[in-house]
């Protein structure tokens, strides 16, 4: 199995990528489209694509499967651009099919939840990255961490667990209505003991 991230020099169709997750923040995939269109210039866009070259498995299937920078490759296609770099992070080829979303879970590289973050099947999972759904708590983890709110961690999908008890703190309606707001409370939250075993807490001992 690769354990090193080799790079496919090979343009990858942005829409065979295959999602390991369900939703994303569109907050997040909206400023990435921003910083995106900033990028003037071929020139500066190739250094861009070669910068964040998206992290994938390779599945039994031969399919690509995602397993990081989902909100920019999903930014990358609303903007129009068709094909990206890959990393290959896993070879799983040599995996029987039935077998292959157990290791997938087993490493961390599939996170099956959906916008209320409930648990779904693997089936559930988006066919390309154009399927991704909007979860605005996801949003409002990713604004969380940029402000201060808990530091960065290794941990996979960190975000998404941020996102997960915010989810139990805020209503839906008032991160939708009022992200501001929502962002205080946010930040209220964060600072409690009630999310010390979150990654990257970063509240009062």
């Amino acid at each position: 199995m690769a354990n090193t991230r080799d790079p496919i020099l090979k343009p990858i169709p942005i829409l065979s990528l295959r999602p390991t997750q369900m939703t994303v923040g569109m907050r997040e995939v909206n400023e990435k489209r921003k910083r995106w269109r900033e990028h003037k210039s071929d020139k500066k866009r190739a250094e861009l694509l070669g910068k964040h070259m998206i992290p994938v498995v390779l599945g039994p299937d031969e399919h690509h499967y995602v397993v990081d920078h989902h909100h920019l490759a999903r930014a990358l296609h609303d903007e129009g651009v068709e094909h990206v770099l890959v990393t290959v992070i896993g070879d799983l080829t040599m995996i029987e099919r039935d077998a292959f979303w157990t290791v997938m879970d087993h490493k961390r590289w599939a996170y099956p939840y959906d916008a209320k973050g409930e648990r779904r099947h693997y089936r559930d999972l988006p066919k390309s990255v154009s399927g991704l759904e909007d979860d605005p708590f996801r949003s409002l983890a990713g604004e969380l961490r940029r402000v201060g709110g808990f530091a960065k961690d290794v941990t996979p999908f960190s975000e998404f667990l941020w996102a997960d008890f915010l989810r139990r703190k805020i209503s839906r309606k008032s991160v939708e209505e009022d992200f501001s707001r929502a962002m205080e409370q946010a930040l209220d939250c964060a600072k409690s003991k009630d999310a010390v075993y979150l990654p990257g807490w970063c509240g009062p001992d």
